[in-house]
């Protein structure tokens, strides 16, 4: 019998923040139980560590060349070769979106049957998410979903001002328990369940908050010997990169451990009312947590994404299987996986075939303990990091990270299995030489391989005036969609097939 996919995503979620991860302060009882009867896997990294890009990894399975975004930008239509939801509406499986997809436009189904979305604000102005509608409909009193007027970007932190059941949270896994209720039960079923959370603004309901605001192990932020010149406080709410005081680093902690236990208690109540309206689909589902990036939470004065430090590119993993296969529980993986991984996984779980456009592997053999040619690294990027000089690519293997700064030949190089905070660049220890030109040469391989300007003759090239944002591929895929929707205006572009 084919299983029931079920994948849970959180947004901006550090890859630390996990109770089983041995984290000293966050709690996440389900998400442990989860991996106590699966797989953990601590080397999970994200290649482009924001929204958009990270989430187009997860849709097409394609390493960031191939699916175009190097950056968080374009907001255009793409027709892709083949996408996640898309292969499994084709392959009988009844497919569902809910929560924060983050797609453009936002409304496109890439293969989906169905979409609730919560994108609150954000994006395309004027655009009302279906949680917007709950919540104005719900609401009983003169407020308003940001009346407490911390920004999607910012440092700051507070209590939510809103009672729990209209947090987005909340409602994200009402409409998880709705779909499970209503779905089509002659097919298996593919639901994509996306929370907006712990990404700011850190909101946390105030039985959350109260989790954490007097906890006595919440950590400092790593500070690295390379740090210095950001050691100063900047007068923007926003700012990527600034020094804050001990008491607003808590604030910001809490509200942020307290939104990963509010969703980690959600996901309880999704996974608690699916076992008891059906028992024996949930005994045969395949469940995948995961985030799309994490967020720096003070560390080295940085905030937010887009980095390639720990805090931003490493992201949880968790892997938990239906009762009948015949695999160990509580494993841990050391294996370095990646987004791209998701697609195919769950397509050989379903049965279903792997298109070719694919880039990612399929994580079953992992699980049964066969690791033989699997990747040695990651490789990811973000051309910009909230300014012109920070843009970089990085590669991983989870025990090592080299970091490139393209526009100006800058590089880092961390020891993270005695340094995991990234507290000290080796770059220039002599000692470290060969391990940096290791690295250096893997990275202008892949550039050069992939027709990137960023690499040529087995080097690494610079690029002062500005890396690429977009590869060509995006065009490609947004030429496609252009000429789809020329072609067959009857049916909307990525639509699955008829059933």
């Amino acid at each position: 019998m084919r299983p029931n996919l079920l994948l849970i995503t959180t947004d901006q979620q550090r890859g630390d923040c996990l109770g089983c991860a041995g984290h000293p302060a966050v709690e996440t009882p389900y998400l442990d139980e989860l991996a106590q009867r699966g797989a953990w896997f601590p080397h999970a990294y994200t290649a482009v560590p924001s929204c958009t890009p990270a989430r187009a990894g997860v849709l097409t399975g394609m390493d960031q060349w191939n699916h175009g975004r190097l950056v968080m930008t374009g907001a255009d239509p793409l027709e892709y070769p083949a996408t996640l939801p898309g292969e499994l509406a084709a392959a009988g499986y009844h497919t569902q979106g809910v929560g924060k997809m983050h797609f453009a436009p936002q409304r496109r189904l890439y293969g989906f049957h169905h979409l609730t979305l919560d994108e609150s604000s954000r994006r395309d102005p004027g655009f009302l998410s279906d949680y917007q509608r709950f919540f104005y409909a719900h609401k009983d009193g003169p407020y308003d979903y940001r009346d407490h007027s911390v920004d999607w970007n910012s440092w700051m932190a507070r209590p939510t001002h809103l009672p729990e059941h209209l947090h987005p949270t909340h409602w994200t896994a009402g409409e998880g328990i709705r779909f499970l209720e209503t779905r089509d039960p002659t097919r298996p079923f593919f639901l994509w369940l996306s929370f907006a959370r712990p990404h700011s603004p850190y909101d946390a309901p105030q039985p959350y908050w109260d989790l954490y605001i007097d906890h006595p192990d919440i950590p400092a932020p790593y500070i690295g010997d390379w740090a210095a010149r950001y050691d100063r406080p900047i007068a923007d709410v926003n700012a990527p990169r600034t020094r804050r005081t001990p008491r607003e680093i808590r604030r910001a902690r809490a509200g942020y451990y307290g939104n990963i236990t509010f969703i980690d208690h959600q996901i309880g109540r999704v996974l608690y009312e699916y076992r008891k309206r059906d028992p024996e689909g949930f005994r045969n589902t395949l469940i995948i947590f995961h985030s799309d990036h994490g967020d720096m939470m003070g560390d080295h004065h940085h905030w937010r994404k887009t980095y390639a430090y720990e805090g931003s590119a490493r992201v949880p993993f968790i892997v938990a299987w239906p009762e009948g296969w015949q695999l160990p529980q509580g494993q841990t993986v050391e294996a370095p996986v990646e987004l791209r991984d998701i697609m195919p996984t769950l397509l050989e779980a379903a049965g279903a075939d792997i298109p070719a456009s694919v880039d990612g592997r399929s994580m079953l053999p992992l699980l049964r303990g066969t690791t033989d040619e699997w990747r040695e690294f990651v490789q990811g990027e973000h051309t910009q990091c909230y300014d012109h000089e920070h843009g970089m690519q990085y590669a991983t293997d989870g025990r090592e990270k080299y970091i490139w700064f393209h526009h100006t030949g800058a590089e880092q190089f961390f020891d993270l299995s005695r340094d995991p905070g990234e507290c000290v660049d080796l770059a220039a220890d002599p000692a470290s030489a060969e391990r940096v030109a290791l690295w250096r040469r893997r990275l202008a391989g892949i550039n050069e391989r992939r027709g990137d300007p960023r690499g040529c003759n087995g080097e690494l090239v610079p690029q002062p005036d500005g890396a690429l944002r977009l590869s060509p591929n995006y065009h490609r895929w947004k030429k496609r969609a252009r000429a789809q929707m020329a072609d067959l205006p009857s049916r909307p572009p990525g639509a699955p097939p008829a059933a």
